[in-house]
């Protein structure tokens, strides 16, 4: 066995946000001052010779971790868990890839619990089974029936759990090293205040990002135009590359950035980030230290009353469809359904159209436009009462419309309290702090591959 010292450190400069067209763009050779790259201070010979035979695949998945053992069981359950939870569709190679980027994974989650116990924070068994239960009831109906399915994937609970405790070890240790010492102070809070007052009525984007050194530290599987072919072929959800490929601080919150002006963006992204709609995905783009990926998941114009914050009240048609239905029989099916709810004089005429057309119907009178899919918002923002969407849903699920019985406009937006604002400022500085902590805890560890 060869004892190794630590992965090696994921520096990005900056916080440059990718911005551009939803098409994969072809990734080019980075293009930057050796003055200003780690590599310039390892006087680094130019004609390198390489002694001896360099094999990545050598290294198998297992691990010890200042003697804490990874297994080859570990690694494979967790694998199964997120192929399972993110429904993915993958080749033999790219679960290879993944085996590589989880036990990559699964190193800096022992790290983070080595260095929460060395600093006597405990997390009990009863806060692992809330949050546990917790995420249980996002993927099935019962805890007993989440739990079956992960086994019958492959995996168990005891990986699940294992990650829970990892997240609220580092979560704790985060709260007692760092978060006192953050201090943001009234006359900063003041002048953004003040700054957001002016921007009244500017757009701000709500912005999602996947980061990657030019050298993915998390292996192959993440290298960046092959996360935007599968998120482009609809094999893996960009959620899932956020989770288990980025190195951004972001990465527990699936990439999420939260609402970002055009002003604080550079300029050269600030006019392709305008021109995306909601939902796209663009990239990857060459930014500082290496790729980002990101997506427009949302818009809103700063303190300005928005359409898409409107409060709906809505009845949903479904109709479904016995097994062995072919596509061309469903979209037919789908346009007499299509006929028959363009002419509906309103909500009163559900019931009658539902008794003939053997359609189920659903009440909903709590919906927020900017709460549903982004086509479902471009197609019922301009409904009039009464009026229906086009059918949507599919040959498995079902087709449905949604009818439109009421309409609560939202009302002006406000200035974000000073708490709010003081939590936000604080929880962007603290993940920054925890992003060079697990750097430096990287670099300070023995892992010996097995």
């Amino acid at each position: 066995m060869t004892v190794i010292s630590k992965l090696t450190r994921a520096a990005r400069a900056g916080a440059a946000l990718v911005a551009a067209s939803g098409m994969a763009l072809p990734v080019t050779a980075q293009t930057v001052n050796d003055s200003d790259t780690p590599a310039a201070s390892l006087d680094l010979p130019s004609n390198l010779q390489i002694f001896g035979k360099v094999d990545p695949n050598l290294r198998k998945p297992t691990a010890i971790v200042n003697d804490v053992v990874i297994t080859g069981t570990d690694v494979d359950q967790r694998v199964a868990m997120i192929v399972a939870l993110n429904r993915l569709q993958l080749t033999a190679q790219e679960k290879d890839e993944l085996r590589l980027s989880v036990l990559r994974q699964l190193i800096d989650e022992t790290l983070q619990i080595q260095e929460a116990k060395s600093n006597e924070i405990k997390v009990t068994d009863e806060q692992v089974e809330q949050t546990f239960n917790n995420v249980a009831r996002k993927y099935a109906r019962s805890t007993a029936e989440f739990t079956t399915m992960l086994r019958q994937a492959g995996s168990s609970e005891r990986s699940i759990r294992r990650q829970i405790e990892g997240e609220l070890a580092w979560s704790r240790l985060l709260q007692k090293q760092v978060e006192w010492r953050i201090n943001v102070s009234d006359e900063e809070i003041k002048s953004i205040l003040d700054n957001m007052e002016k921007a009244k009525g500017t757009e701000e984007y709500n912005l999602k990002e996947i980061f990657v050194s030019s050298t993915p530290i998390y292996g192959a599987n993440c290298d960046p135009r092959k996360m935007m072919q599968q998120m482009q072929a609809g094999t893996a959800p960009f959620e899932y590359f956020a989770r288990t490929c980025s190195e951004a601080s972001t990465r527990a919150r699936e990439g999420d950035l939260g609402w970002v002006r055009i002003s604080t963006l550079p300029s050269e992204l600030a006019g392709a980030v305008q021109q995306m709609k909601i939902g796209q995905v663009a990239g990857p783009i060459e930014v500082a230290g290496g790729y980002s990926i990101l997506v427009l998941a949302d818009k809103r114009q700063v303190l300005t009353a928005d359409p898409r914050d409107a409060r709906l009240s809505v009845r949903q048609l479904t109709i479904t469809f016995p097994a062995g239905t072919t596509q061309a029989q469903a979209t037919n099916r789908a346009s007499e359904f299509a006929k028959e709810t363009a002419a509906l004089r309103g909500c009163g005429d559900v019931p009658k159209l539902a008794q003939k057309l053997d359609a189920k119907v659903v009440d909903n009178d709590q919906i927020v436009i900017r709460q549903l899919p982004p086509q479902l918002q471009e197609m019922i923002l301009p409904l009039q009462l009464g009026q229906a969407t086009p059918p949507f849903g599919s040959v498995e699920d079902g087709i449905r419309v949604l009818v439109l019985c009421g309409r609560d406009d939202a009302r002006e937006a406000s200035l974000p309290s000073r708490e709010q604002l003081r939590n936000q400022i604080e929880q962007q500085r603290v993940n920054l702090r925890a992003q060079r902590m697990l750097r430096d805890l990287r670099r300070d560890a023995l892992v010996e591959y097995r």
